[in-house]
């Protein structure tokens, strides 16, 4: 171990006041006793799942350490088994993230991400902001025919944005991450949320959304939910790169010089090379594999295993590779921890208790207020989620019920709280499966993605219910 290494893992003394403070948070909510109706075992879990949410923040130990030591105590208290404890490694989109990782690293490796790069550079290279358009322009084409979010973003445009970084040497290793890197991370991640929302076939768990809906007697097809998001997600795509542009920007902003010098590149890689042949042959593959895996009974996940054993196979990767792949790692540690504790919070009955709780609420107010009141509730209890399934799993149909109890009209409630059920993943670095794969390069720290999420939370209700409603009036939908 070396002894930068060595430095990381110790303890020191400035890390114990947040250690301390975040022993404190989780005490002080295990004593506190559990609302009417909660079970004793589900109101300490939840103590468990703040503290480590909020180690993950205050970072006394690495994330990955902290992720161990909230495992350790679901367990040692007995408010889990075991097994239960663990059941987060056996989750399949862990695996899936961390395909994606190891596919994104024979991309760069083969150097066909870089050629990919050149010619994106080549043709949209003169300003960043454009560069950004474009790979959201190629992930709302991929959207429909993907209904993997975390392998449209995780196996195809990240790979591509860290290899534009590598071109301009934007490195959070170096410390240079804001040079472009940065940027063009945040941007891509939020607009694959956004694309994510806009087809019924772009996001896993959308399908759940329209089944849950036709068991409540409301029928969603593919047309109308695309045309019910067609044009709140269109002013969402055009609008928040260009907030992130603004607000969290890149240091490099104008490349004039960027065709030329992808032109040059190109020609200084000449042809493509058996690697990289191979690593594009089985990105297609990946993409056959996602798109018709479903009428083949293939998941998203196992197809991404698939592609890796390709690349292990051909050569292209090596186990020493994916060993050295730490990012990948320490993310499907973490985020095995998160997605643990929130299915075992609605397991436990935490999560339908926090629903019936918030319909004695909003009993009696008018429909338009009460349905605002409960899609706000909807959208922000995600910061208790690190799935998007287990959120959809425990609360639409809840809060569809409410809902339609309200006057809702049920097209409309059906409908936002699918949108919503992929918009609020703007929130965490665990909100969803493209989160820790984007987060875990390291080109946005936890406290920016933070603010960012909650600022353009924001931004994406206000265009989806203003300009949305104008839209679903004429419609028909209101």
């Amino acid at each position: 171990m070396s002894a930068s290494s060595q430095n990381d893992a110790v303890l020191k003394p400035a890390k114990i006041l947040p250690l301390l403070i975040v022993l404190g948070l989780g005490l002080a909510i295990w004593f506190v006793p559990p609302p009417e109706g909660v079970k004793e075992e589900a109101w300490k879990l939840l103590a468990i799942f703040v503290a480590t949410v909020a180690g993950f923040i205050a970072k006394p130990l690495p994330m990955g350490a902290v992720a161990i030591i909230g495992i350790m105590a679901t367990s040692l208290t007995g408010t889990l088994s075991i097994g239960d404890s663990l059941s987060g490694f056996g989750n399949s989109v862990i695996w899936l993230i961390g395909a994606a990782f190891f596919i994104s690293r024979a991309v760069i490796k083969t150097g066909l991400g870089a050629r990919i790069a050149y010619h994106l550079m080549k043709l949209l290279g003169k300003r960043t902001l454009g560069l950004s358009y474009g790979l959201g322009l190629a992930d709302l084409i991929l959207a429909p025919a993907m209904p993997s979010n975390t392998a449209r973003e995780g196996g195809i445009i990240m790979p591509l944005i860290r290899s534009v970084a590598e071109v301009y040497e934007s490195d959070p290793a170096k410390g240079t991450e804001r040079k472009i890197g940065s940027f063009l991370m945040m941007s891509a991640f939020q607009i694959n949320i956004i694309t994510s929302a806009m087809f019924m076939t772009a996001m896993a768990s959308n399908p759940l959304a329209a089944k849950l809906a036709g068991e409540a007697g409301i029928n969603i097809t593919w047309g109308n939910w695309f045309l019910a998001a067609l044009v709140p997600g269109l002013a969402s795509l055009a609008i928040i790169p260009f907030f992130v542009y603004k607000f969290y920007g890149p240091e490099i902003k104008k490349t004039p010089e960027a065709p030329e010098l992808a032109d040059g590149k190109l020609k200084e890689m000449g042809a493509m090379s058996k690697g990289e042949w191979l690593t594009g042959g089985t990105i297609i593959l990946l993409l056959v594999l996602w798109i018709g895996g479903q009428s083949w009974s293939i998941d998203a996940t196992t197809a991404a295993l698939v592609g890796l054993a390709v690349l292990l196979l051909s050569g292209v990767l090596t186990w020493e590779d994916m060993l050295n792949e730490k990012g990948a790692w320490d993310t499907i540690v973490w985020f095995a921890a998160l997605v643990m504790m929130a299915t075992q919070l609605n397991a436990l009955g935490f999560i339908p208790w926090f629903g019936e709780t918030m319909a004695s609420k909003v009993s009696g107010l008018e429909w338009t207020t009460a349905f605002l009141i409960l899609s706000l509730v909807y959208f922000y209890s995600h910061y208790m989620f690190a799935s998007q399934t287990a959120h959809i799993s425990a609360m639409y149909a809840p809060f569809l019920a409410i809902a339609l109890t309200v006057g809702t009209p049920p097209v409309l409630a059906a409908l936002v709280l699918a949108f919503f059920s992929n918009l609020f993943s703007s929130l965490t670095h665990y909100a969803n499966g493209p989160a820790p794969v984007v987060f875990g390069t390291g080109y946005v720290s936890m406290g920016r993605w933070w603010v960012m999420g909650a600022v353009i939370s924001i931004i994406n209700i206000v265009i989806w219910v203003g300009i949305g409603s104008f839209w679903w009036k004429m419609i028909g939908l209101m």
